[in-house]
C-alpha cells in the first residue's frame, strides 16, 4: 500500500514543491491550508487547517484517517516569517508567531501520535530552518521558535522511541517561495533608534528569497528521508555557505561569530 502523507502548510511554497514530488513517486498526499477553497487547482486534496487551533487540528487529522485509515509520515511545514528589532515588535506578534512555528507543531504532533502507535510505525518530518541555529539580527523572533522546535525533536525522538516512531527535523536554507509575502514585518519607524539599519537588513533578507534556491531541492531531500529506514536526527538543506554556517557557530568563538554575522548584515 502506498504511504500517506500528510504536510501542514502544503498549499504553497515548499510544502506545494514537497507534495507535488512526493505525488509523483506513488505517494498519497494531503496538504493543508487555512483557506483549502483557494486551492481548486492543487494536484493533491488540500484539507482545512489552522494549527494555532487544536479543533482544527482535531478535525484535521480526523478527517485524514476517515479518508486513509492512517497517517505514515507527518511533514510539519505550516510556518510564518516574523522581522524586526526585537524590541519593537509588539507582544502579541512574538506570541502569534510562536503559535504557528512551534506549539502548532508540538499540537499536530499530540494529534497524530495515537494513530501512529496503533500501527506502529510512522514519521515526522519537523520543516525547521537554518536560521534556528542561531540568533540573527532583526530576526530573533523567527531564529528562537525554529530553534525551539529544532531542540523540542530532540527530546521528541528519544521518548517516542518505543513506539517505533521516528522524528527529524529539516532545516532550509533561502529557497525561492513566497515566504517574503507572508512574513510579518514590524515597521520601519520614522525616528527608531534602528530606523536605518532594521531597513537596510530588510532589503537583504527579501533580496535572499529572491535569490533562494529552488524548492524541489527540498522535495528531493524529504523524499529521500521517507526512503531512510533511520533518519538523522537534523538534516540542513540549502546553499553551501548556509549550511557550513552551522558548522562554523561550533566551531569558532561566540564573538567572533557574532562579528562575522554583523558583517554578512553590514551591521
Amino acid at each position: 500500500m502506498s504511504k500517506v502523507v500528510l504536510i501542514t502548510g502544503g498549499s504553497s511554497g515548499i510544502g506545494k514543491s514537497v507534495g507535488e514530488f512526493l505525488k509523483t513517486k506513488g505517494f498519497v498526499v494531503y496538504g493543508t491550508s487555512r483557506n483549502p477553497d483557494k486551492y481548486p487547482d492543487s494536484k493533491f486534496p488540500i484539507v482545512a487547517l489552522d494549527v494555532t487551533k487544536t479543533e482544527s487540528i482535531k478535525s484535521c487529522i480526523a478527517e485524514v484517517l476517515k479518508l486513509e485509515n492512517k497517517i505514515d509520515v507527518l511533514i510539519n511545514n505550516a510556518g510564518a516569517g516574523i522581522t524586526g528589532p526585537v524590541e519593537e515588535i509588539p507582544d502579541e506578534e512574538i506570541k502569534r508567531n510562536f503559535e504557528t512555528n512551534f506549539f502548532g507543531p508540538i499540537n499536530v504532533i499530540k494529534a497524530v501520535l495515537p494513530s501512529m502507535r496503533v500501527q506502529n510505525s510512522g514519521l515526522i518530518i519537523n520543516i525547521t530552518s537554518i536560521a534556528g541555529y542561531m540568533g540573527l539580527p532583526f530576526r530573533g523572533v523567527y531564529s528562537a521558535s525554529k530553534g525551539a522546535l529544532e531542540i523540542i525533536t530532540e527530546a521528541f525522538r528519544m521518548e517516542l522511541k518505543d513506539f517505533n516512531i521516528e522524528m527529524t527535523n529539516v532545516a532550509p536554507g533561502d529557497f525561492a517561495t513566497n515566504i517574503a509575502a507572508g512574513r510579518y514585518h514590524a515597521p520601519v519607524l520614522e525616528g527608531s533608534p534602528y530606523k536605518d539599519k532594521y531597513g537596510h537588513s530588510l532589503k537583504t533578507m527579501d533580496a535572499h528569497v529572491d535569490e533562494g534556491g529552488d524548492p524541489n531541492e527540498m522535495a528531493k531531500a524529504i523524499y529521500n528521508i521517507i526512503q531512510t529506514s533511520k533518519p538523522k536526527i537534523h538534516y540542513k538543506v540549502g546553499a553551501f555557505m548556509q549550511k557550513f554556517s552551522v558548522v562554523l557557530k561550533r566551531i569558532l568563538p561566540d564573538k567572533v561569530y557574532e562579528k562575522m554575522l554583523m558583517k554578512h548584515y553590514e551591521l
